[in-house]
């Protein structure tokens, strides 16, 4: 895609302290198809923002964990000639609903945050809430400070290991199921609309808008009927163990 008559061109040099990607990595990213290839000037490659909103996208993606082959499939089905406004839409749909702060730590680690040494139990109360994972060379994985905090605070209830296990695999059950009904719903009315009406400029920046509010909308709309569910359930509960006592006045 040509860049408009205004648009920045950067020689590599530029494009790798603009982006923060290595010129030997730019290059690599190149060969292996990633990027388009430069606008040529005389002999001197020059790099436009469609490359700079690629790079990102591929930095996005790795930073997710994709493997070089899974970024290289997902790049197949983003044509070159894709601007950056489509190279933006994508990068909002793969950017996280949801901050994951994952940190590997040491056992001691884990006990200075903890503020105590935590034994053998208590470490597998934590995983059991999904806090922690056991990595194989001895250290943990952990969810973050908030739900570390929120672990430790429920070592102090008293309630088996079991019971919160079970209520981990509860919510993933559940969540997972709401998350792929969600997903197919924006594929179904979102974006096989805008694919079908051949991914129209205008369309671009205002669904990667409309994406960005909707994330924290659909988070806290997840909470909010979760808590009302609860409480309705509650009543019921009460209502029905009220029944005998009606009944028999």
């Amino acid at each position: 895609m040509d860049p408009e008559p205004t648009a920045e061109l950067l020689t590599i040099d530029q494009l790798a302290e603009r982006t923060g990607v290595t010129v030997r990595n730019i290059r690599f990213y190149s060969g292996r198809g990633l990027l388009p290839p430069p606008r040529l000037r005389g002999r001197t490659g020059l790099y436009g923002p469609d490359h700079i909103a690629r790079l990102q996208l591929v930095g996005e993606l790795s930073a997710l964990g994709f493997t070089l082959s899974a970024i290289e499939r997902h790049l197949e089905r983003v044509p070159h000639s894709a601007g950056p406004e489509e190279l933006a839409l994508q990068l909002a749909l793969l950017t996280p609903w949801a901050p994951e702060p994952l940190e590997e730590v040491e056992r001691a680690e884990l006990d200075r945050r903890a503020g105590r040494v935590l034994d053998d139990a208590d470490v597998e109360k934590l995983v059991a809430f999904g806090v922690v994972q056991h990595l194989d060379d001895g250290r943990v994985r952990l969810q973050g400070p908030g739900a570390l905090a929120a672990g430790l605070d429920s070592l102090a209830y008293g309630l088996p290991a079991a019971f919160w296990q079970r209520s981990h695999e509860v919510i993933e059950q559940h969540t997972a199921a709401l998350a792929e009904d969600l997903m197919k719903l924006f594929q179904d009315q979102v974006l096989q609309p805008y694919r079908d009406a051949g991914r129209p400029a205008e369309e671009r920046t205002r669904l990667a808008a409309a994406l960005s509010h909707l994330k924290p909308v659909t988070v806290q709309g997840v909470v909010t009927a979760f808590g009302r569910a609860v409480n309705r359930n509650i009543r019921e509960r009460v209502d029905t163990e009220k029944e005998p006592d009606d009944a028999a006045g």
